[in-house]
Order: structure tokens, then C-alpha cells, then sequence
């Protein structure tokens, strides 16, 4: 199984999932996609097999993923104070993986029917989700 793992700005969201995915899956390829540099090198501190920015190299690697974890702002065009391209958002949105979407709050972005859970539980929440994928 191939998990790719999708964070921008810093990549702080992403470097904690990829260290726990490490944690429980020493096995599993995790490819680290970022918007920018920084993110995929904090990303790739924390345990991916590979990493790549930029919106080509998003279009590219995210046909290969059979699982997708990120923050939601990924599939929302401008987001993430627009460094997802539309073109991003698009290609991660039709990416034939099965995706696991963080539901982070963003300025005028309103989630109904989910919790407001920290981010911690999220993310252990997200990883409750990979666990049964894999031993599908």
C-alpha cells in the first residue's frame, strides 16, 4: 500500500501523521506532497520514503496513491493562503485513492455534521482509518 501524505505551510500537520503512520506501519510507503519545500523536508524528517512539492509534482505522484491523508484545504482551490493552485485541488479531487480529509477549520469554511475535535484526535482518528485499510 502506498500513502500519500499532503501538507503545505510548514508541514507540521504532515510531519505528525507521517510519524505516526511510521510508528504503526514500518512497512508501508509513504510519499510526503507539499505545496512548498519546507513542508516536504519536515515531512520526510518524520519518516516518508519520498517526498516532492510543488503542484506538478502533486499531479503527478497523487495517481499513484492507493490512501490520501490531508487537511481538507487540500481539495479547495486558493486555499492555504493560495498556495493550493486550483490545479492541485483538482488533481488531488479526482486522484482515484481513497482520501481521509482532515476537517480543519479555514476562514469561512464551515464543516457541518463533525466533531470539533483537536487536531490530536484527528489525527489518531485518521490513523484508526489507515489501520482498517491495511488489514482490509
Amino acid at each position: 500500500m502506498k500513502i500519500a501524505v499532503i501538507d503545505g505551510l510548514g508541514g507540521s500537520i504532515g510531519k505528525e501523521i507521517i510519524s505516526r503512520l511510521r510508528e504503526n506501519f514500518p512497512e508501508v510507503e509513504i510519499v510526503a506532497l507539499a505545496t512548498n519545500a519546507v513542508a516536504v523536508s519536515q515531512m520526510m524528517k518524520a519518516g516518508a520514503n519520498r517526498g516532492a512539492s510543488g503542484e506538478n509534482a502533486i499531479k503527478v505522484s497523487i495517481k499513484e496513491a492507493d490512501l490520501i491523508i490531508a487537511p481538507i484545504a487540500v481539495v479547495i482551490p486558493n486555499s492555504m493562503m493560495g498556495e493550493v493552485t486550483p490545479g492541485i485541488a483538482e488533481a488531488i479531487s479526482l486522484a482515484a485513492g481513497e482520501k481521509v480529509l482532515l476537517p480543519l477549520s479555514y476562514p469561512k469554511l464551515k464543516i457541518v455534521g463533525t466533531s470539533e475535535l483537536p487536531l490530536p484526535h484527528l489525527m489518531e482518528e485518521a490513523i484508526e482509518i489507515v489501520k482498517k485499510k491495511i488489514l482490509e
